[in-house]
């Protein structure tokens, strides 16, 4: 996994849960600031322009994380004045919303070694499985499943698939703009991609202000955006 990325028309406020509240660790890559997390970082910008809605409704409905304790995680998000989505005790599992309609699952694993980790993205689409086979063939994916959802496994996480009754937005433009991942040997993997037909949102190039970033963007058949980077593992 490499990162997810938030639009946020209050970056200071977002980044205060995810540092003061979950215990984020602040790092940078040039002048990206980052926040890091077992697992992944979370990048929080300024939205340019108001977003055009939360990530429900989005073919990116949440993304989750475990955590240690349930019992305390819920504490902290109430004390913040979080709200939940849903809210399964019997289950030691939660959605929270997060400001400007970004949804976060947390889900206990007592036996988890730090306080949290990231776990996974969980998309929706009117045909999972094909969805599914589509990150298994691109990225090397293992084909799995989480419970009832289908999944694709990467190092580090996966992504989960939900059954939609009707086709979600894309991501681009939504508070929760893109996902990531993180390529060893990003030039000759897009030129790979290139061959294949995968749709390009953006072609691969070098980003000097971000110490040197390689990053391209590719969008997946339901639209998701996803952001393909080298250089964030360093970080």
């Amino acid at each position: 996994m490499g990162h997810v990325h938030l639009y946020a028309s209050d970056p200071d406020a977002q980044k205060k849960l995810w540092v003061d509240l979950l215990g984020a660790q602040v790092t940078h890559s040039g002048t990206l600031e980052l926040l890091k997390f077992p697992g992944i970082l979370v990048v929080v910008a300024k939205a340019r322009n108001p977003t055009t809605g939360g990530s429900d409704g989005s073919t990116v409905n949440h993304f989750g994380f475990l955590v240690k304790s349930y019992g305390d995680t819920k504490a902290k998000l109430s004390g913040a004045n979080l709200t939940f989505t849903m809210d399964r005790p019997e289950n030691k599992q939660m959605i929270a919303q997060f400001p400007d309609g970004v949804r976060v699952e947390f889900t206990e694993d007592p036996n988890l070694k730090v306080p949290i980790a990231f776990h996974h993205i969980h998309e929706y689409a009117t045909d999972p499985e094909s969805v599914r086979s589509w990150y298994v063939k691109t990225f090397g994916a293992k084909a799995g499943k989480r419970g009832e959802f289908a999944a694709a496994m990467v190092p580090g996480g996966e992504v989960d698939f939900r059954k939609a009754d009707a086709a979600a937005a894309p991501t681009k433009g939504r508070s929760l703009d893109h996902i990531g991942f993180e390529v060893t040997n990003l030039e000759a993997f897009c030129k790979k991609l290139e061959a294949e037909g995968v749709t390009f949102d953006t072609t691969y190039r070098v980003v000097p202000q971000l110490d040197g970033l390689k990053i391209a963007y590719v969008l997946d058949p339901i639209g998701t955006r996803i952001e393909l980077t080298e250089g964030f593992a360093s970080k």
